[in-house]
């Protein structure tokens, strides 16, 4: 079973499914779920709630959201990384993540980042390394 399905029942299901299958307590991820729920304005407060409380089991907190959000459907959109050819090309020569890659793209300017990519560019086919 997947976080999302847990975000399907909160959201608009209603069923327990901890409580029908107790082994799927040790699939709940609150991370996720939580994360999940902050996506839209009128469960954000009540995923912030469960963050500040990750002591508690996670019967607890499914149990907790799954009482206190109103079934509606939500389709938050999740934020994912956007792919970005200039960062990745700095991590690749600097061989760094990709958060120091963006401290990093900052600091050089474009005459910088020519004499990297002339660097990093082999010919062939590809181009690139």
């Amino acid at each position: 079973m997947n976080p999302f399905d847990f975000i399907n029942q909160i959201n608009h299901g209603k069923k327990n499914l901890i409580d029908e299958t107790p082994t799927l307590e040790k699939d709940y991820n609150s991370f996720i779920i939580n994360r999940g729920l902050s996506f839209n304005h009128d469960t954000a407060l009540y995923a912030n709630e469960m963050n500040v409380q990750s002591h508690l089991d996670p019967k607890l907190q499914f149990d907790f959201l799954l009482n206190i959000v109103r079934p509606k459907k939500r389709w938050g959109k999740w934020i994912k990384r956007e792919n970005n050819d200039t960062l990745e090309l700095i991590k690749k020569y600097y061989s760094c993540s990709y958060e120091k890659a963006r401290d990093y793209s900052t600091l050089l300017n474009d005459s910088q980042l020519d004499i990297i990519r002339q660097n990093i560019e082999l010919g062939g086919l590809k181009g690139t390394k």
